[in-house]
Order: structure tokens, then sequence, then C-alpha cells
């Protein structure tokens, strides 16, 4: 039996997906009359009015004045303006920490990196990233929300990380309890490949197909998915740790306890140890941190340098094995890899490029574009930003008296 409640709860929901729905043409398509709105839609002009006549009032989308309409007509213009609403992001990355401001079209406003994370300064970087989200709401009345991308894998209802290959103490960091009710705003917890995967989604148009996969291989080695334009989230919300796939039975040991995982052949700490073993190449690498010890790597190979190419190749023939797993399991349109590997370039990709044309099934390859990042902005962090957004543009009562 449907009671009364039940129907208000439906009528709620059809209510908050109706102006998702305007929410999303604007942010997608920019001014657009009120009539385009409803033919782009599929709701009726009356329904249109009253529902922006809503938005308007509470200020979270404005008339722009005339615009030219159907058959010449004058029609008012309205628009959601992304400079006004500010989202911040943090990106958790094991040794690394960066915190951002940005708006909603993911332009950056500002951006810290925190110095750098040992297993015994964990907690005063938790404590850091407090006293900075505090002193950001304190300073900018625009934010809306947090979004935060963390290691994978992530269980999302417990709020903690199964495994943190080469930093495990961040598994006993719960990020629900430390973090969800701390500030003035909502917060929204991702797992750091799946908000990679939304920030390309939601921000990149030349990205923007319904069935995209973000590989990301930087300190750690991750897969967020878009299937039919929905993220693969699984049971517990680490489905797609492509990291930790075996791709050799009799491999290395990981942390995870399995062996021959992906992340330990080409992530940047597989690199850096690599660096560290041949000695020669980066005679400095042991003092330094994996990211500057994999760009120093880069840049020999950019500049011609046989040993360091040839590592790079192998390096390119591990990610490579990754995209064959991408392809066989979730069958995208369109893989995009990034992170601090990504920063390879070219040569990486054609290794990649090699080992897939070899070896991958020749209809879904044919059928599959990779490619490399090319946001200006980390798209960990970014993404972290385009969790919180896609939760503002998805669900806007939660951040206005929406009835």
């Amino acid at each position: 039996m449907t009671t009364a409640t039940d129907t208000a709860a439906t009528q709620a929901s059809v209510a908050e997906a109706n102006r998702s729905r305007i929410l999303r043409h604007l942010y997608h398509h920019g001014i657009s009359s009120r009539a385009q709105i409803a033919k782009a839609v599929g709701l009726t002009p009356a329904a249109i009015t009253k529902i922006t006549a809503q938005l308007i009032e509470i200020g979270l989308i404005d008339e722009t004045g005339d615009i030219e309409g159907a058959k010449n007509r004058r029609s008012i213009g309205l628009k959601l303006d992304a400079s006004r609403f500010h989202i911040i992001g943090v990106k958790f990355a094991r040794s690394l920490v960066q915190i951002g401001i940005f708006d909603l079209a993911g332009q950056t406003i500002k951006l810290d990196t925190l110095p750098n994370v040992y297993e015994h300064t964990i907690d005063e970087t938790i404590a850091s990233i407090h006293k900075r989200i505090k002193t950001m709401l304190s300073k900018d009345g625009s934010i809306v929300a947090i979004g935060m991308a963390v290691p994978g894998p992530y269980l999302r209802n417990a709020g903690h990380t199964a495994v943190v290959s080469s930093m495990q103490g961040w598994r006993r960091i719960n990020f629900i309890e430390e973090f969800t009710h701390a500030f003035r705003v909502p917060v929204f917890i991702e797992q750091d490949a799946r908000a990679g995967a939304l920030a390309n989604y939601l921000l990149f148009p030349g990205n923007r197909t319904d069935n995209l996969a973000y590989y990301l291989i930087g300190e750690g080695v991750g897969l967020g998915v878009i299937d039919n334009g929905r993220i693969i989230n699984g049971a517990l919300g680490v489905a797609s740790e492509i990291g930790h796939v075996s791709i050799d039975v009799n491999g290395r040991a990981c942390d995870c306890g399995n062996v021959g995982c992906l992340e330990r052949y080409c992530s940047a700490p597989a690199i850096h140890a690599m660096l560290v073993e041949e000695g020669t190449l980066v005679p400095d690498a042991a003092g330094m941190e994996h990211a500057e010890a994999c760009r120093r790597l880069f840049l020999l190979a950019q500049e011609g340098n046989a040993q360091a190419r040839a590592m790079v190749r192998t390096i390119g023939r591990y990610v490579g094995y990754g995209c064959l797993i991408i392809f066989n399991t979730f069958n995208p349109e369109r893989i995009v890899i990034g992170d601090i590997v990504s920063e390879a370039g070219q040569a990486l990709l054609d290794e990649i490029e090699r080992v897939v044309e070899q070896r991958a099934i020749g209809a879904i390859a044919e059928t599959t574009t990779i490619t490399l990042s090319t946001m200006p902005t980390d798209a960990t962090v970014l993404g972290a930003a385009a969790v919180a957004t896609t939760q503002f543009l998805d669900h806007p009562s939660q951040f206005f008296p929406l009835k």
C-alpha cells in the first residue's frame, strides 16, 4: 500500500531530478532560453517556467537578457554562473597531498601542495588539512562543498582504504569520521581514480563519452570507469582496482597479499625502486621523492638517453598490459592515462600502443582510443572537486532550501 509519505518522497525525488536536468543542461550548454531547455530535457514549458523561477529566486541561476529564440523570436536567456560557486578539492596520494579551490567549471582559483607525507607525519598532515580548509572557508563565502579523492581500494561505507602500498599508515585513517561533519559545508569522498574519471567526464569535453576509463598511474595504480554514463562502484566501493590484478603469478610480492600486482611494475614507487636498484642512471635517486625520480628518468629519455628510453619502454609495456585488462573487462570507448607516469609522454604511449596492437582483440582495439591526460591541473585533485560539483548539480536541495 502506498502511503502519503511514499507519494511525497516520490514527488520530491522527481522534482529534484528535474532541477538537476535543467542545471546540467545549463552547465554543459551555457546560456539557453526556457524553450530550448524544455526541448532538450523533455519537460513542458510550464514545468520549466515553474522550476527556473524557483532556481532564480534562490540565486542558483540568472536571467541574462534577450537572446534570439526559434523563428527569430526574442527570448530571455538563463545561465548557471559557474564562477559564482566554489569547491574545495583535496587529493590524498600516499606521500603527496594537494588542496585547491576551484569554480564549478574546474577553473583553478588556488592550489597548494602540502609538505611531503611520511608514515610518522600522517597525523600532522590530517591536522594541517583541517586547519587549511577552515581558513579557506573563513576567507571565501562562495565555497559550497568539499570533495576528497583518496587512494583505493577505498571501502566507501566503512570510510577507510583497505590497503595502501608503500604507506600502510593511511589505512588507520577513517575519512568519513575525520572529515564528513568537520566543516560548515558538505564533504564528499571518492576513490582517486574514480574522481579522475569524473573530472575527465564532467570538465573536459574532449573526453566526454558515456564509456570512459581513467587509468591513474602515480604513487599507486588505479582505475575509474564510467559505463553508460554511470560510475562503477561495486558492492564495497572497490570495483575496478586494476593495480592489484596480478600480471605475473610468480612475480613480486605486494602489500595487498597478492604477488605480481600491476602496481609493483609501473607505479611511481616501483619505478623509483628500479632506479635505486640500477644505481647509475639517476645516481642520487635514493635521496629523491618518487615523483622527482620518475621525472628525472623521463627527462633523460626525452633527451635521448638510450638506457632511460629502454626503461620507459619497459614501463610502457606493463602499462599496456593494464590497458588489455581494461579492454577485456570494461570495454570503454576511451582510456585516459594520467598522473605521474603519464608524464613520460609519447614514448610511453608508443609502447602501450605496440602492446595493444600485438595482444588485443582486434575489434576492441579498433574502437578504443588511448590518450595521455592533457588536463592543465592534476586530474585527481580536480577530480576531487568534480566529485563535489557532481553532487551540487545532481542534488541541489542539499545546498539550497528547495521544495
